[in-house]
């Protein structure tokens, strides 16, 4: 056995380096193309089967879905992070906070699904059940759940419940931001005052995180299907936010190691940790997802079978199948390996592979809510915004990402546990 014998030392310049704005200008680009892909792909749909602007707007609702992970799952896992102490935070507190307070622009994106909801929500659209039944327009079962939901699924409502969980992530953010900032003009003899004061805030923070993303997820996509409940919808929510938020993390800290000070920072150990814990995440989405699916499958009761089979048959079995191994076998099969888990290049591939797979969930979890696709996966000019839409959307929020990334030091130098990250590493000779 072979070690160095030297600990390392930070830098002077603690700032991102300048490759972020790079990588800015990239995603700004991106974004602008697809934009246009976008608006191409509608003015094609509406041509084809007049459902050109439904599909760009139920992308734009998938975008939403992605973005609003990022955003609102980063800020979950910093208040886990104050919580548990874990050595990831000084790794990851840096990029957690930018997805944080990438919040506005998800705000914004919010905003045309609430001024556009008619077009995604059947309970929007449907001002008397009653009349719609009789004109054929919505069967019995939507009337009746239309009528029994309607005092949670109106306008009115949707609207208030969103601003209000908007306004309490965003009271969150700002408040952890902020107190991270105080955090770092005081000296180490302040850091165990600080951990407390950070761990006090967070630890309510995460019981208001998982009933406000539950409402959220709820209105937003759950809702698309009226005749639809599930009691562990907004918990399968806050797992895939884990899920994405540590793949983006992974792939940006592992980015950021090309250049000082993270290249100091990121040890092959805590490389490790870090493809530890999304496989924790990776399991977890496995048992949630499959153990939903078996006790309903198995229950077999047609208010709640029909959900499924909508998402199943018709073509949507091909989805449903590559689902399964895009965002459960693959991911799981890889992370399983010690090596891939300490090569850079291999597992930035797996989190990039991850990123995609939630895509990929959240089109099945989507499109099949609309009775034009329910059963019937079919080829559209449409459909393909399913693709350019919410590519444009991250784009733009990398974009955004990017520039909160470069307003703070990358690095806390009065965290407890920058000593240890400095020792060096152990290596066999």
């Amino acid at each position: 056995m072979a070690h160095e014998t030297h600990a390392k030392t930070l830098p002077a310049n603690l700032d991102a380096p300048a490759f972020v704005d790079g990588w800015r200008n990239r995603a700004l680009m991106v974004g602008v193309i697809f934009s246009v892909i976008s608006i191409i792909l509608a003015v094609l749909g509406q041509a084809q089967d007049h459902l050109g602007w439904d599909h760009l707007l139920r992308g734009w609702a998938m975008g939403l879905m992605i973005t609003f992970g990022f955003s609102v799952g980063g800020l979950a896992l910093l208040m886990v992070q104050y919580c548990s102490g874990g050595k990831f935070g000084l790794l990851l507190r840096r990029p957690l906070e930018a997805m944080s307070r990438t919040l506005p622009l998800v705000f914004i994106y919010w905003l045309v699904v609430a001024f556009e909801m008619k077009h995604l929500y059947l309970w929007a659209r449907i001002s008397n059940a009653s009349a719609a039944l009789k004109a054929g327009m919505i069967t019995e079962a939507q009337a009746h759940c239309i009528i029994f939901k309607r005092p949670m699924l109106n306008p009115g409502t949707f609207i208030w419940v969103s601003l209000i969980c908007f306004a309490i992530w965003g009271f969150y953010t700002w408040r952890l931001t902020s107190l991270g900032l105080r955090r770092d003009s005081e000296g180490p003899e302040t850091t165990p005052y600080w951990i407390k004061k950070l761990e006090n805030i967070s630890g309510p923070g995460i019981v208001v995180y998982a009933f406000t993303m539950t409402a959220a997820s709820i209105y937003w996509v759950m809702s698309m299907d009226v005749t639809w409940y599930s009691t562990v919808y907004g918990l399968l929510y806050l797992v895939e936010q884990g899920f994405q938020v540590l793949a983006l993390g992974i792939i940006v800290s592992i980015a950021l190691s090309k250049a000082e000070p993270f290249r100091t920072i990121l040890r092959q150990t805590e490389q490790h940790d870090l493809g530890k814990l999304t496989f924790a995440f990776v399991m977890l989405n496995i048992y949630l997802s499959f153990g939903q699916f078996l006790i309903i499958w198995s229950g077999n009761l047609p208010d709640e079978i029909n959900w499924y089979l909508d998402r199943i048959r018709g073509g949507w079995g091909i989805i449903i199948t590559l689902d399964f191994i895009f965002h459960w076998l693959i991911p799981f099969t890889m992370l399983l390996s010690r090596d891939l888990k300490r090569n850079k290049k291999r597992l930035t591939r797996v989190c990039q592979f991850m990123i995609f797979a939630v895509a990929v969930n959240q089109f099945w979890l989507i499109e099949p809510n609309f009775s034009d696709a329910a059963r019937n996966l079919h080829f559209s000019w449409g459909i393909l915004e399913y693709a350019a839409v919410p590519v444009a959307m991250t784009a733009f929020w990398v974009a955004f990402f990017c520039n909160r990334l470069k307003t703070r030091p990358l690095v806390q130098t009065n965290d407890p546990h920058l000593a240890e990250i400095l020792e060096p590493e152990h290596a066999i000779a």
